[in-house]
């Protein structure tokens, strides 16, 4: 039993080191290695991805404060506002597919199946960026869709939102990668905290099985913290770097679970 805990803390932990690195996080990573050991259904993941992420997204904003990498508040305050909703109605839908209608199975090939689009998209994006045209959004309202759609795919994809926002950050508002990770934890915070206080004043929390809660929070702590060490002290073509090969390993575990799935 030792052995569980040390694993699904280490899983944690690995994930909030990559997800405060790269703005991915963690939960991105948390998600679809959960599906592959298969111990929990998908509304416990969520919540144990949710605790973790905003364990380590807390951690991160405290530790980066004062420091050379800036939050954009009125961009990210505005997208938080937006993905907080949007969240709150990608859970709604999200229950009411897996809850209501019984279809976990097709919910969870289709959750990997869409995360493995939406990266491969990604990854392209940011390999072929130079060559690419990047813009800067200024209206509110814009901003504010932006974030609700953001927050609709991370509610319903269970995966935090990492690297949809960091992706977004840069190619609509011309950020570099580093400080699109710094918003992007910033954005997660608030969502994975909304989501989480949905669950809280609805259905509670007495149905999900929360044995490894503690251990994956302790590793979201230490790998917030570890995390947010690292990012200050790498070069922005280092911190490009991690978050691609991140995303290529998410991609590759999604479509691994859509094989065992199937």
């Amino acid at each position: 039993m030792i052995l569980i805990f040390i694993l699904y803390f280490a899983i944690a932990l690995i994930a909030s080191i990559l997800g405060a690195v790269a703005g991915l996080g963690g939960g991105v990573i948390i998600k679809p290695v959960l599906d592959l050991f298969g111990d929990f259904n998908l509304q416990t993941i969520g919540v144990l991805s949710a605790a973790t992420v905003l364990s380590m997204a807390s951690v991160s904003l405290i530790k980066m404060r004062g420091k050379e990498i800036k939050i954009d508040k009125k961009i990210s305050t505005i997208l938080a506002g937006g993905s907080i909703l949007g969240g709150i109605t990608g859970k709604s839908v999200f229950n009411m597919i897996v809850i209501s209608l019984g279809i976990s199975t097709i919910t969870a090939i289709l959750q990997s199946s869409i995360l493995a689009i939406l990266l491969s998209f990604i990854f392209i994006y940011f390999n072929r960026k130079q060559h690419m045209k990047s813009y800067t959004i200024i209206n509110k309202l814009m901003m504010f869709a932006v974030g609700f759609l953001l927050g609709f795919l991370s509610a319903f994809l269970g995966i935090g939102g990492g690297p949809l926002n960091v992706a977004v950050l840069c190619l609509l508002f011309s950020m570099s990668v580093k400080n699109a990770g710094i918003n992007s934890i910033f954005i997660i915070f608030f969502s994975q905290l909304s989501a989480l206080l949905l669950i809280a004043f609805t259905s509670g929390f007495e149905e999900y099985d929360l044995s490894m809660l503690f251990y994956m929070i302790l590793g979201g702590i230490l790998g917030g913290i570890i995390g947010s060490n690292i990012v200050i002290k790498l070069s922005e073509t280092k911190v490009e770097k991690i978050f691609n090969f991140s995303v290529l390993f998410i991609i590759f575990i999604n479509l691994y679970n859509i094989v065992k799935l199937i």
